[in-house]
This record gives structure tokens, sequence and C-alpha cells, in this order.
């Protein structure tokens, strides 16, 4: 495991990211990890936890948060040590412990005199900041931390620019200093520090303002004058004192010879990749080296070449020089122009050959003796950039190019990235300025997001917005909401986003240029190789290659390599909009919806015979697809790993799934909008508990249904609506949207369907407590699936039948449904209904004091839920056995099942097992006789019942409420709860009634 700090707080294993989850788990990492190897009491966790405000559950909640963190970074990095719990991790796993050692390193070498190697471990110290401390963390108590480490930074970068001094590193210092100062107008070292490199740089009259600049910037902060070391540099300087100058830089004494400087201006205000400066940076200054900088257009290339080729500039005295290759034009620079451009430039008395090899052999002769840097940007690919290479000397090379440029030997090839949010958003700022992005954070980040954290997009939105007063972040933010006139808004001056991505298009052979207007088309954020196969209705090997070349003009990128061993791509989103553009203003609209009709029959197919398996993993009586199948088999291609990980398959494709949905719906392909969304609505499993994109799907289909006048699926788009609403806890909407379904089913003849909505309103029913109407339509579905010869539907009726004989306290019918169910889903061959079976006998055992039967039953359920990989219904079992514990007396053994039960209903979104499994740690508490305790979690259970007009778990909430004030002696208040349980349990004919009643 390898732990970061110094930013973002970061687990990673192997080299992977590891997922740390929310705020909570990430400042209670931060915490654990500031003290290594030492135990930090719980109490003090729960201070930087929740500042001055914890909640009365704090103490059980930070048992949650550490159980949630061990399964993220292993139960041996976390364990527990009374009072509280220790960081077991080496130092050399810890990034804060390796940036302190190579400080120390540092400043050892500094006071020995080798500066130098001071200024490598100083830097190679900076290099492990990916920005502020302990970023994704809230703690005023860690914030503090983070300051001091911070301090220890800033700190950290002064030894190194004291050391670089001492070098004679001046003139590249300047302008690091410069940012430095401005980002800390008030450290009187840095200060310092620039007014020496200036002075020494005969730069005099700048460093005297830069003093007073100083000084007027901490009369007003802080009310201070300058201190003594500042102003006795300020009047050595005034006196010109001859020490200050310190040592000759070498290289100038060398080359005395004053070569081209054709550098571009260095890019005001560059923001970001500030890592990645000081690598290309320190690789350049140590030279000779050829660096090429590859990327799509507008992330930055030649922005980056243009800082880093400045930074680097004193290191190469003999000049720089710099050409446009144009390579993404119709024009690109022949190496022969450019040779003669550089010929003249470094020997403007000599005649300049006219053949291009001659001018290659001039050129190389010309370099061997001499440092220079030279800058090639917009390379067109390697055979443009070849001839310009210098054969031998010290001089280096940075190319930019939007092409791979792999054929490059011996170059130091680097991929730009996009930035980071956090870097888009400072772009922004830089080019709007601090005093309209700051007061809006949210359209600040809605305008990076719109922009894909494309740095061109960034600053061209940014201008945009700058050279508009009256315009608001808020107001540029809905501008960029509309895709269809994203390109449009980012367009300022001479600078056009849709431009810079036209170059790349026209580069593109007229395959790949169809393949990418169709990829664009069909809107898909990742995709395998294989749906590219589909619209281009080829083979999966021809489809690859395409990709490739789209991967080499940086116009797809490489996203990650699936479980099934294959990689995934992906478009930028400023890239897919032009694309989508291109394809519907130039290409045959036939061939476009016959292009997507291939994609979505291809998912058609996979989900088809998926089917089943997502029918036996619904989370409970969820509406079956009942929609014709696909006219095409399951391509194994398409399928991958589906078959063996179907959960996994779904969760990696279920984004594009949907927009595939919304992509045929808009074309008017209804039977193939509706064939796809039908298996996603179908349960929660399918879907991944995103009710947003189960909604997105769900609409887009059934739009396209009604259009088409197609009534049987809008029948089946509207019961799974009503499933949707279940799941969500929103049980009365589900009520009427499943019995609008039944009767539109049983009008078209459809007992199937008839059937799965009527054992869906059944099951909404019994959540709310209707208990007789629950019995009315479950009996109706169980006699219509019994018709068809489905034992998995009438298993399923059967048991959920059991569970509502059970509230009603009917044993006998009870038992005998649930053997009924048990006996179904064994025809079936259906392992997860005999576990909700075995689940739902559980619960009968335990209701009727059974409880040693009850354990055995739970287990048996749970030890299947758990060979399925159902998290939800481990947690719902976990909770079932933890309340029986608390029957039994086995108070502490109860306690760590119902806290991963809670934190995976937490994580899911699941209010109703939140709440389920909050009154059970309300009866734990109950029976220790932490009473305070208790009284929250009843509470917190009361609250999301009522939320959801559950008024029967509202009674048996209330029950638990009155024996608690029962304890406590309150005597009204004991009365008021539990006559007011007594009014529900009679109203719903629930067993408590009678229970209440004797």
């Amino acid at each position: 495991m390898e732990f970061r700090l110094l930013g973002p707080v970061e687990a990673f294993r192997d080299g992977e990211q590891v997922s740390l989850g929310g705020t909570k788990i990430r400042t209670l990492l931060a915490a654990l990890l500031l003290e290594p190897r030492r135990v930090v009491p719980t109490d003090r966790l729960i201070d930087i936890l929740w500042d001055d405000d914890p909640p009365g559950t704090a103490r059980a909640l930070v048992q949650t948060y550490v159980s949630t963190l061990r399964r993220a970074v292993g139960d041996e990095a976390v364990i527990t040590q009374a009072p509280g719990y220790q960081a077991c991790v080496r130092d050399e796993d810890l990034d804060r412990h390796r940036f302190a050692t190579l400080v120390g390193q540092g400043r050892a070498a500094a006071a020995d005199g080798r500066h130098r190697q001071a200024a490598n471990a100083l830097r190679a110290a900076e290099l492990l900041w990916r920005g502020p401390a302990l970023g994704g963390v809230r703690s005023r108590i860690l914030a503090a931390e983070a300051a001091r480490l911070d301090e220890q930074r800033v700190a950290a970068v002064e030894a190194r620019i004291a050391a670089e001094l001492e070098l004679g590193r001046n003139d590249e210092l300047i302008g690091e200093l410069t940012v430095l100062v401005g980002q800390h107008p008030t450290r009187s070292t840095m200060r310092g520090q620039l007014m020496l490199a200036l002075h020494r740089a005969d730069r005099t009259a700048e460093a005297l303002t830069v003093f007073r600049q100083g000084r007027e910037a901490l009369i007003e902060e802080l009310g201070l004058e300058p201190g003594p070391e500042l102003t006795v540099l300020h009047e050595r300087i005034l006196r010109a004192d001859p020490a200050l100058l310190g040592p000759e830089p070498a290289a100038p004494q060398q080359h005395p010879r004053r070569g081209p400087a054709q550098l571009p201006p260095d890019p005001p205000g560059f923001v970001g990749r500030e890592a990645l400066i000081g690598e290309l940076g320190t690789a350049l200054a140590e030279g000779p080296a050829v660096v090429a900088l590859l990327g799509p257009g507008g992330v930055g290339k030649s922005a980056l070449a243009a800082h880093v080729a400045h930074r680097a500039a004193s290191a190469y005295p003999d000049g720089q020089l710099h050409v446009d290759l144009r390579g993404n034009t119709d024009t690109p620079a022949s190496p022969a122009e450019v040779l003669g451009r550089f010929l003249r430039a470094l020997e403007p008395q000599q005649a300049v050959p006219d053949g291009a090899d001659e001018r290659m052999d001039a050129y190389r002769t010309v370099l061997a003796g001499r440092r220079v840097l030279i800058v090639l940007d917009d390379a067109a690919g390697e055979q443009q950039v070849r001839p310009l290479l210098p054969g031998s000397g010290g001089s280096s090379v940075l190319v930019t190019s939007r092409s791979k440029l792999g054929g490059l030997a011996g170059a130091r090839l680097v991929e730009l990235d996009l930035l980071s949010t956090a870097e888009a958003t400072a772009l922004l700022t830089q080019v709007v300025g601090v005093d309209r992005i700051a007061p809006a954070s949210q359209a600040a980040a809605e305008i990076v997001a719109a922009c894909g954290n494309l740095p061109l997009a960034v600053r061209v939105a940014g201008a945009r917005l700058a050279s508009r007063r009256q315009w608001t972040a808020a107001l540029m933010a809905g501008r960029l909401r509309d895709e269809r006139r994203r390109l449009d808004e980012l367009s300022a001056g001479d600078q056009q986003v849709r431009v810079s991505i036209a170059l790349s298009f026209a580069s593109l052979d007229p395959v790949a240029h169809t393949a990418i207007c169709w990829l664009g088309h069909l809107g898909l954020s990742d995709f395998r190789s294989w749906v590219l196969a589909y619209a281009l209705d080829t083979d999966i090997r021809t489809a690859e290659r395409i990709l490739e070349q789209l991967v080499d003009a940086h116009l797809v990128d490489y996203t990650y390599v699936d479980d099934t061993g294959l990689l995934r791509y992906r478009l930028h989103d400023l890239i897919r909009i032009y694309a989508r553009e291109q394809a519907e203003e130039h290409e045959d609209r036939d061939r476009l919806v016959a292009a997507t009709r291939r994609v979505v029959q291809a998912w058609s197919a996979a989900l088809n015979r998926l089917s089943q398996h997502i029918a036996d993993h619904v989370t409970s009586g969820a509406v079956l697809p009942v929609v014709p199948p696909p006219g095409a088999d399951a391509d194994p291609e398409v399928v991958g790993n589906a078959v063996s990980d179907p959960r996994g398959w779904l969760d990696m494709e279920q984004t594009s799934l949907v927009l595939a949905v919304e992509r045929a719906a808009e074309l008017g392909l209804a039977q193939q909008a509706v064939a796809v969304a039908a298996v996603l609505c179908a349960s929660r499993y399918a879907l991944g508990n995103v009710p947003d994109l189960w909604n997105r799907a769900h609409r887009a289909a059934l739009g396209a249904a009604r259009a088409a006048g197609d009534a049987h699926a809008e029948a089946v788009l509207i019961a799974e609506l009503g499933q949707l609403r279940y799941e969500q806890d929103q049980f009365t909407e589900s009520r009427q949207h499943l019995a609008e379904a039944a009767e539109r089913f049983r009008d078209l003849g459809d007992a199937r369907g008839q059937a799965s909505a009527l054992s869906a309103l059944g099951l909404a029913c019994r959540e709310q407590g209707y208990l007789p109407e629950a019995v009315h339509f479950l009996k109706q579905a169980a006699e219509l699936s019994q018709t068809l010869g489905d034992d998995r539907a009438a298993g399923h009726c059967a048991r959920v039948l059991g569970s509502v004989h059970l509230e009603r306290g009917d044993f006998a019918a009870t038992e005998q449904a649930l053997n009924a169910a048990m006996a179904a889903y064994r025809r079936a061959g259906s392992r997860r209904g005999e576990a909700l079976s075995l689940r739902t006998i559980g619960l009968a055992h335990r209701a009727q004091g059974r409880l040693a039967e009850a354990e055995q039953a739970l287990n048996r359920a749970l030890a299947i839920f758990e060979e399925l990989g159902d998290r939800s219904l481990i947690a719902f079992s976990r909770r079932a056995l933890a309340k029986t514990y608390v029957r039994m007396g086995r108070l502490e053994q109860a306690r760590e099942p119902l806290q991963e039960a809670l934190a995976v209903h937490q994580a899911m979104g699941d209010q109703w097992g939140e709440a389920m499994v909050l009154r059970t740690m309300g009866e734990l508490e109950l029976a220790a006789g932490r009473l305070d305790d208790a009284a929250k979690w009843l509470s917190a259970a009361l609250e999301i019942f009522r939320g959801q007009e559950a008024a029967l778990f509202c009674a048996r909430t209330l029950r638990d409420i009155a024996d608690l004030e029962s304890a406590r002696g309150d005597r009204v208040a004991a009365e008021t709860a539990r006559a007011e349980a007594l009014r529900a349990f009679r109203t719903f004919g629930a067993r408590e009634y009678h229970e209440l009643c004797n």
C-alpha cells in the first residue's frame, strides 16, 4: 500500500488507486496517517470528524467508518487498539515521510556546500506534492495540520531556490520567484530571493520596486515594517555591495556567442502541471534531450512548451530556435524550409545550401559545438521531425504534436492529460478574475465541466466571460449547458475550439473520418471496439485498426482494460459534440439510423441472453421484461464476461446502454429502445441503483413507445416505472403505476405481464401495511403464475404472501405459503429464491420465539446471498441476524453486523433499509440500557418511516419508543406512544395488535 497526504488524500494498492468513499472516510484516514503507528483515541477522532458538533451516535459511526476504511485499505492497515485505532504503515509507504527525508538530505547537502545535490533533492521533494495538503478533508483540527504541511512545502521551495542561487541560476529563477512572491506577498525570504536574483541580472531598479511593494503589503496586511533581513538586503542593493553578486554562471563564460532568441512569449499566468514542469525543466537543463509533448488539440501543448522553454532558456546560451511546423494544416512546413530558417538564424553571414540534405548537414555541423534549445511546435509526424534533430553536441529539442510519434527513437514521449478540476478552475479564475469566479463556485464548476477540463476550452470560455462584464458565471454556465450550442459559445476572437478540433479531423482518411462521426452520433461516453464494428458493419479487427488510427490522432483515448482483458475507448465530450455535428451535417441519415439499429440490437441480444439471470437477481418482485426478443444471437464480443459476472458487466456498460436507448428513441427505433430499456428498468440490479439512469432510459423508451403507438410496450414501461418508484421507497406512487399497468395488461390479454404487475403491487401494499390488499393482489398473481406454469413467479408470489401472513400473525398460513415458495423456487432452480424464502422463514421463526431455528435459517440465507454477491440482501440478512441476537441477549454480537448493514444501505441510498437498521440499533441500545442512544436511533428511524408513509413500521417503532419511555419512567409519554401504535396495528390487522391487547 502507498498513502498520500501531500495533496488529495489518496491510497494506492500495487499502483492502482483505491476508492476511499466520502469525506468522512478520507478525514479518518488522514487523522490516522498523521500519527502513524500511534494510537489515536476515539474521542479525538470524534473531535476531528465533527469539530464541535458531534452527533449522539458519533462513537458508533466511527466504528462504521473504520469498517468501511478497512474494506478499502485492508484490515492490517488499520487496527483496533484501546482506546482507539492505529494506522500500521511503513515510513516509506507515506509520501509525507519521503518528503521529510528528501528535505533533510537537501538541507544537509546545502550545509556542506553541495548546492547542486541540495537543489536536486529539494526539487524531488517538491515533486511529491499534488496540491494543498490533505485535500478532500474537512476538519478544523486537521486544517491546522494541513497548514503546517503546506508551510513545510513553501520552506522547502525557499531552500531549493537558495541552493540554485548559489549555483548562479539567477535568470531562470526570476519568473518562478515572481509567481511565488505574488502567491505569498508577505514572505520576506522569497521576496529577498527575488530581489537578489533581479539585482544579479542587472535589473536593480526592479529589485528595489519589489522591496517597495513588499513593504506596502506588510503594512497593509499585518501593520508591520519589513524585518531586518529584508531591510539590510535593500540597503546593500542600494550601495551596490559587490558581495551580493555571488557566483558567476559558468555557461555564459564558456559560450560567449549570442544566439537567436525565437521563443514565443511565456504564456501569462500559466496554471497547473507543476510537477511535469519541474521534471521537464530538469531534463532540459541537464540536456541534451529530445522531449515530445503529445495530446489532442487544445490540451495545452504549445503553451506548456513555451513555458518550459523559457524556464530552461538560461541553460542554452547559444540561443533558442522556434518554428510552427503547421502539422495539422493543408500546408505543413517542409524540413528543407525549416532548416533554411534555422541556418539563417544561427549563421546569418553564411550562405544557405540549396539541397535539403546539404542543409541538414550544415545545420548539424553548426549545432555540434553549441548548446541550443530547439522548439518544434505542431509536428505532423516523425518524418517531419527527424531531419531537424541535432546530430551531436549539447542541444535539446522540445516537440509538440497531435500524433503519437512512436517512431521517434530516443525521445521522451509525454502524453498530456486534461487539467484536473482544481487546475481548470484556477485557469478560469486567472482569465476571468477572482472577484467574479470566487463567489460563483458552483457556476465555475459547471463551466469547467462543460469544457471537459480542456485548457483551450476553459481559456476561451474565460475570455468570453471576461470580455462581457454584464454576464455572470451562472449565465455562461447556462449557455454552455446545451450541447447543441456549446461549441458556438466556446469562441472568443481568433480562439475557437471548433477550429482546433476541425484541424485534427481534416488529417483523417475517409474511413476513420466516418468512424469518428458515427461514434459521435451514437453519443457513448466509453465503449469497446465491437461498438464501432457493428456501427460500420465490419469485423472487430478492422474496427480496432481504425480505432488505433484515431488514438494516434488523439481523437480517441484509452480509458482502461476491462475485466475481460479488452480495451475500452472514449471520446472527449467536445470532440464527441463536434463529431455529432459533422455526422448530422454530412452523413446520410438512413446510414446513421442503420448503424444505430445494429449497435442497439447487439446490446439487446446480449441483454436478452442475460434476462433470465437478471430475473433471478431482482431485488424483490421486479416486473420482468415482457418484450419480444431480438432477432439476433448474442455476439461473444458484445457479451464479454456478462454471463460469468452479470453485475460487473452491467455496471460497466450501464451508462452506454442508457445513451443507446436515448439515441434509438430519438431516431424512432422504438422497438430497439424498448427492448433494451425493459431489461434495464427491470430491477435495481440492472442499473446498479442509479435512479437517474433508470429514469432517463425509461423516459426515452416510453416516449418512443407512445410515438409508435405500441400499447404493449407502454404497459411494460408503466409497470417498470412503478417498480422504479418501489425501489426509491415511493410506495404510494408505485402502487398507482402498478395498478394502471395491471389493468393495461389485462385489457391486452397479457397474463404474464398482469401477473408481474399484480405481484409487485402486492409487495408495495405490504410495505405500507395495506395487508388485506396485499393478500388480494398476491393471490391473483399466484393463480395467473400457476396457470402459466411459471415456477419462479409462483415462488415469488408465495414467498411474499407468506411474509404478509406473518405480518398478520397467521403463522400456519405463513408456513404453508413459505413451503410452497421453497418448492417452486427449487423447481425453477433459483438459488436466490431459496435464499429469500430462508430469510422469511427465519423471520417467522423469530416472531414465534424459535430463536435457534431463526439463526440457522438466516445464516443459510446469508451464505447464499454472499455466494451471489447481492450487497443489499446481505445487509438485510445481517440486520435480521443481529435482531435475532438481540432477542437472544447476545448484544455485543449484534453490533458489528448492524454497523456493516447500515454502511451498505447508506452507500446504496436505500432509506428503507437504513430505517430498518436504525430501528434495530435502537432496540439493541434499549436492551443494553443505553437509553439516550436508543432514543436517537429510534427517532431517526421513525422520521424515515413517516417520510415514506410506512404507517405499520411507524407503529412498530412507536411501540419501541413506548418501551423506552417506560424504562425512563415517563408513563405519560409511554402510554401516548403505545396508544398511537395500537391504533395503527388495529387498522392494519397486524399481529402486534393481538400481542398488545393481551
